[in-house]
């Protein structure tokens, strides 16, 4: 815990990933494509959409990430009421150890990629330090409009999840709002919306919850 909050004490909410409420980005959702990623926590779920055609290469690492299974046992360190809540980086925010593929692939950076995409609620953006190339894994969820932040993704589903989050008690540490109790992304998994549905998707979900909770205890 305390690795992650230096290594993530400077982060810049600088860049948007997609993925907002559809019902916050109607003039934007043209943008959005047929994947989804799926984080369950253990406050409810959250489900995320992507804008390929604007952050194609940051889509493709958030989609390898969570197929590495590198969000799973990680938390949102940050959440700061009618601004973000924060995704930690992976590297620093799970309680599982990482094997050596997910290790390799933490520690990678992603190309800055910047738009032009409306900043309001639901809508994602990456933590990066001052220079534009230097996100790794670690992404903010808008919980209010943020009109002077650069961003790029949105998120589908999952706004009575954020409210709970957002009515935890926090504590402040330097310049982040950070919750008391832990929030933590027991798993998460991806889905086309063109070929499958949630519904589907469950007893796959249900497996990789019981992986994850071996992993857990074996460790």
């Amino acid at each position: 815990m305390e690795r992650n909050t230096r290594n993530t004490g400077d982060l810049l909410v600088r860049t948007l990933i997609c993925a907002s409420f559809i019902s916050c980005v109607l003039s934007q959702d043209h943008l959005l494509g047929s994947a989804r990623v799926v984080f369950l926590t253990n406050y409810g779920d959250i489900e995320f959409g992507f804008f390929p055609t604007v952050a194609p290469k940051t889509v493709d690492r958030i989609f390898k990430l969570v197929r590495l299974g590198c969000y799973n046992t990680n938390q949102f360190f940050r959440v700061d009421k009618g601004f973000v809540a924060q995704v930690a980086d992976v590297a620093g925010g799970r309680t599982a150890p990482m094997n050596e593929e997910q290790r390799v692939e933490a520690e990678k950076t992603i190309i800055g990629e910047f738009s032009v995409v409306k900043h309001v609620r639901g809508i994602l953006s990456m933590g990066r330090y001052s220079d534009p190339n230097s996100a790794t894994s670690s992404f903010s969820i808008l919980l209010g409009n943020a009109p002077t932040l650069m961003m790029r993704y949105s998120m589908t589903k999952g706004d009575e999840t954020l409210k709970r989050l957002e009515e935890l008690p926090t504590r402040r540490e330097g310049i982040f709002i950070m919750p008391i109790e832990r929030i933590t992304i027991l798993s998460s998994y991806f889905y086309d919306t063109t070929t499958e549905t949630c519904e589907e998707e469950k007893s796959t979900l249900e497996r990789r919850l019981t992986t994850s909770a071996i992993e857990i205890e074996g460790q």
